[in-house]
């Protein structure tokens, strides 16, 4: 098994800023797209946030990546749909990453009360299957609008899909940097072992304290936890903290 440690939304390359914190719950802002799309973030009620995020440089009638992308079902679950693409997919395919593994969304927020730009987890999806959107754009990923549906990004472009959710708080627990920052400084989870995390191979990152310097670029950072408890453990305390009411 896999666990994925996915950076999504804004940053200060894309975007502009930190996403924020409003009224207690984490807001990943997409980051900004071109014609690939066809959802603006004031239809995603995300305009006013994005903005300000932004310093004005995005509107909310600017369109956006709304990827991953999160749907409700009847029955009061939800699907996540995940497109990926180049590099990043290629690294996803040579990892093994596939069909029962998870993604664990995190981005740079920006703390509520205090300002502070940090690193969260703000989600996750559990791989159920993978469409090949070179083969076939299926009709329900276009009638939702997914970037990655609507116009495939390149030869190895995909969309995985399976059971996810946004966190609907903020609480210490999903917070990777430690206090005090910078973002990229984290507090690593206690089961991830030095050189266990694709693109952290080198010595110098794993610090005293079960401390982690993440690299400033990436998207995907894969580790590969087999057959132990502990991650798995771990894991289900995330998915906890995000699924709670």
């Amino acid at each position: 098994m896999k666990i994925v440690f996915s950076r999504k939304g804004f940053d200060s390359a894309a975007g502009g800023g930190p996403s924020p914190i409003v009224g207690g719950r984490p807001l990943s802002l997409p980051i900004p797209a071109g014609a690939a799309s066809r959802t603006s973030y004031d239809a995603l009620g995300l305009g006013d946030h994005a903005r300000r995020a932004s310093r004005c440089l995005i509107t909310g009638a600017d369109l956006c990546h709304h990827d991953p992308m999160f749907l409700e079902e009847r029955d009061g679950g939800g699907t996540c749909l995940f497109g990926q693409c180049g590099a990043a997919q290629t690294h996803l395919v040579n990892q093994g990453v596939g069909v029962g593994d998870v993604f664990v969304f995190f981005g740079l927020f920006r703390e509520e009360a205090s300002g502070e730009p940090h690193h969260r987890i703000f989600g996750f999806m559990e791989v159920a299957d993978i469409v090949d959107v070179r083969e076939a754009a299926l009709p329900e990923l276009v009638a939702v609008g997914h970037p990655h549906a609507l116009a495939p990004h390149g030869s190895n472009d995909v969309v995985y899909r399976g059971p996810g959710a946004t966190a609907r708080t903020a609480p210490g627990s999903l917070r990777l940097t430690v206090a005090g920052g910078p973002p990229s400084l984290w507090q690593r989870p206690h089961w991830l072992r030095p050189g266990g995390l694709s693109y952290h191979d080198r010595v110098d990152r794993w610090l005293p304290g079960k401390r982690l310097r993440s690299v400033a670029r990436g998207q995907e950072f894969v580790a590969d936890i087999g057959k132990r408890q502990a991650p798995r453990d771990w894991l289900a305390s995330v998915i906890a903290a995000i699924t709670a009411s």
